[in-house]
C-alpha cells in the first residue's frame, strides 16, 4: 500500500549546521562569545569557513535565529554534557514500603517510624501496610485504623496522608508523602 507524503516529518534531533541552514538572516555568535550583529546566511557562512569551523544554528525560533561559529564536534560534545548533567540532578522519588503487623512491639515501632521519617526527609513517599493473618484480616476497621495512626504517631517528619487506608491483598494500607512547607525548610 502507498503512502503519501508525510505532512509531520520527524524533526531532526541536532540543529542545524552550514548549508542546512534556511533563514536568510541569522544573528551570529563566534566561538568566544563575540557578537558579530545580524547577518546574510552567505556572510555567516563565509565567517565560518574563514575560521575553519562550522556555523551552527543554536536557536532556530528566535527572530532572527541564533547561530554559532564554533566545531559541531565540541557543541555536541557539550549538548551531551549538558544532557547528562540534567539528568543527573534530576530527582526520582519512590514509593519505599514498611510492614507492621498487629502485635509488633514499641520499640520495633519506633525503629520503623525512624526508617520512615528518614525517607520521607529524602523526598520519597512511604507505603504504610498492616499486615494480618488469618483471622486477624475481619477484625474491626476502627480497631485496625487505631494500629495504623499508633504507628503515624511515631513519624517525627510532618506528612500528608496521599492515599487513604484502603484493604489491599495482605491487610491494610496507606501512602504518606511528606508536606511541602517542611521540603521548603529543608532545601
Amino acid at each position: 500500500m502507498r503512502r503519501g507524503p508525510k505532512k509531520f516529518a520527524r524533526q531532526d534531533p541536532h540543529a542545524r549546521t552550514n548549508d542546512a541552514i534556511r533563514a536568510p538572516e541569522l544573528r551570529v555568535l563566534g566561538e568566544d562569545g563575540e557578537n558579530f550583529g545580524v547577518l546574510t546566511r552567505d556572510e555567516a557562512l563565509r565567517k565560518a569557513r574563514e575560521a575553519e569551523l562550522d556555523l551552527i544554528e543554536i536557536s532556530p525560533s528566535a527572530v532572527p535565529p541564533v547561530a554559532k561559529i564554533m566545531d559541531y564536534g565540541k557543541y555536541r560534545y557539550e549538548e551531551k554534557k549538558k544532557e547528562r548533567d540534567k539528568r543527573a540532578k534530576a530527582h526520582t522519588t519512590e514509593t519505599k514500603s514498611i510492614q507492621v503487623k498487629i502485635g509488633t512491639g514499641e520499640h520495633d515501632l519506633a525503629l520503623k517510624a525512624k526508617r520512615a521519617s528518614e525517607w520521607l526527609e529524602e523526598g520519597h513517599r512511604v507505603k504504610v501496610e498492616l499486615y494480618l493473618r488469618g483471622r486477624s484480616k475481619y477484625l474491626d476497621k476502627e480497631f485496625l485504623r487505631g494500629r495504623l495512626e499508633r504507628f503515624l504517631k511515631l513519624l517525627t517528619q510532618d506528612y500528608k496522608v496521599a492515599e487513604v487506608p484502603q484493604q489491599s491483598p495482605k491487610g491494610l494500607a496507606m501512602v504518606i508523602e511528606r508536606t511541602k512547607h517542611s521540603r521548603d525548610e529543608n532545601e
